[in-house]
């Protein structure tokens, strides 16, 4: 079941008819306020975020960044209701290619949640294989993004504690994981993920800058699904992560 976020300031008629629509669709909808605690407390995958936005709203900035971190890191879909300006806000805010369509007040309910109904079941995340990339490089991160994301679902992880975080409540179809990390290296983070039986048999893949024979009888000795050295062209990198789901689609 596609999970949809509905952030919101305030209840309104419209909401309500627009939430009983996406259930009537077979969504499930979650509604949170402009509460850090209340959008942390939400566990489920989320598909799509509609934000119904107001001149209050706007205003919450700690909640808006938080929410929009949240979005980033899970490669979440970003429907926005609002007027011109606060439109204009929020577009400051939501990476363009996540912000897939806005609607400026007054709405239509019926054609709000057609488009996004359209849109979710043409190309919601939940039709793409899901990847994990695991690395401390903010750069590495960004443009393994850029190589993947048109193909598949790419959620990051800057530290190899926050990939456990994310892996204990969400199950994706691969684990690009970097092998040198500080604090929890690749090694350390796919012991944890054998160790735990809701996930043990979860794809992993080895990201390294390092060619040597003996680094790389160490990470075939974890026994991955596969390594990937960081100087490989972008061109072959798609190609591998390709092939990998190939062979499995296979099996």
């Amino acid at each position: 079941m596609h999970n949809i976020l509905v952030f919101t300031e305030v209840r309104s008629y419209l909401n309500i008819a627009m939430e009983e629509q996406l259930k009537g669709l077979g969504y499930n909808v979650i509604t949170v306020g402009t509460s850090v605690n209340e959008i942390n407390a939400v566990k489920e995958d989320i598909t799509a975020v509609l934000m119904y936005t107001d001149e209050e709203l706007v205003k919450k900035q700690q909640a808006l960044v938080f929410l929009r971190d949240k979005i980033v890191e899970e490669d979440i879909s970003v429907f926005v209701i609002g007027d011109v300006n606060e439109l204009a806000e929020i577009r400051k805010l939501v990476p363009k290619q996540l912000l897939r369509k806005e609607f400026q007040r007054p709405i239509d309910v019926k054609a709000v949640v057609s488009d996004m109904d359209e849109y979710i079941k043409t190309n919601g995340k939940h039709t793409k294989k899901k990847i994990l990339v695991v690395d401390d490089s903010g750069a590495m991160l960004r443009n393994v993004k850029g190589w993947l994301e048109d193909s598949y679902q790419v959620i990051l992880a800057n530290s190899g504690t926050m990939a456990i975080k994310y892996l204990s409540t969400n199950r994706p179809d691969l684990v690009l994981l970097d092998y040198e990390m500080p604090v929890l290296n690749g090694k350390q983070v796919l012991e944890m993920i054998r160790s735990e039986a809701e996930f043990s048999n979860i794809p992993v893949m080895f990201l390294t800058s390092k060619n040597d024979k003996e680094s790389i009888q160490q990470v075939l000795s974890l026994k991955p699904e596969g390594y990937i050295l960081k100087t490989t062209s972008p061109d072959q990198i798609v190609q591998m992560i390709n092939e990998f789901f190939m062979k499995q689609k296979s099996i």
